[in-house]
Parts: structure tokens; sequence; C-alpha cells
């Protein structure tokens, strides 16, 4: 299994609550998470310590797509969520631990992310790149303070 960690830092415009909320609502994370270039479905989503989601990516190119799934293992509002991540196919073995912490910033929240046990066919530098296309789309839809 890979020790491959990927770690993210970013300051966003926006409230802990908000950022929070794309985190543990399924349209929110349908809508930001999948890269550029691909499309999201949510099977099942459960944000509760210890419920479960799957989910799959889709080139939207090609077609061809991925499925994976994982646990909720600490969900402290506001503040803190811990997931576990495994992919479905058998050639991207183990299972992956992201942990995000919130933190309210003088002008907005202060987003980190770590993303640890990495399979080794995937390259971490891809991680890197398909994080920061979700994170300019996490951004895009936290950002904006729009009445109703």
């Amino acid at each position: 299994m890979s020790t491959n960690t990927v770690r993210l830092h970013r300051v966003l415009r926006t409230t802990p609550e908000k950022l929070y909320r794309a985190f543990i609502e399924a349209d929110a994370m349908a809508k930001w998470l999948p890269p550029h270039g691909f499309t999201c479905t949510v099977h099942h989503f459960e944000p509760k310590v210890s419920g479960t989601f799957r989910m799959s990516f889709k080139n939207f190119g090609t077609g061809h797509g991925h499925s994976f799934g994982g646990t909720y293992r600490e969900l402290v509002p506001h503040e803190r969520i811990r997931y576990t991540d495994k992919f479905d196919d058998p050639n991207l073995p183990g299972e992956m631990t992201v942990t995000i912490a919130l933190k309210k910033v003088i002008c907005g929240t202060e987003l980190s992310i770590e993303q640890a046990g990495i399979p080794p066919a995937i390259p971490v530098e891809m991680c890197y790149l398909g994080w920061q296309e979700s994170l300019t789309q996490l951004a895009a839809l936290v950002e904006p303070d729009i009445p109703n």
C-alpha cells in the first residue's frame, strides 16, 4: 500500500458554516468535486459518523469512469471532516484517508486538506492537479454571497 500523501491549503472568502455544507451536501459535492472534464453521480450519501457514501466520476470526453466510496470517521461541524475513500477498481488498491480542517480567519475560512494513502498507480502530481481544479470549483460555489 502506498504512503503517497497530498496536502493542500487555501483561504476562501466564505464562512466555515457554508464551506462545511459544501462537503456534507450531496448536490454540492457533485457540483465541485469532479475535476475539469468529469461529471459526478452520487449513488449514496450519508454524512454522519460511521455513515457511508458512494460516487462515480465519468470522463465526459471518453465516457469511461471510476467509482469509489468510503466511510465518515469524524464530523465536527464547521471545523473538521475525516473520511476514508476506496476505489472499486482492483488496480487501485488500498484505503485513503482524507482530512479536511476549517478555521475562521479575518477574511474568510482557512481550508486545509490532506489525502493520505493514495494508490501507487496514481501519480501524486495528478492528485494535486485534480484537487486544484476541484478547489477552484469549490471557491466558485461557496464564495458568492447571493441574496434570496
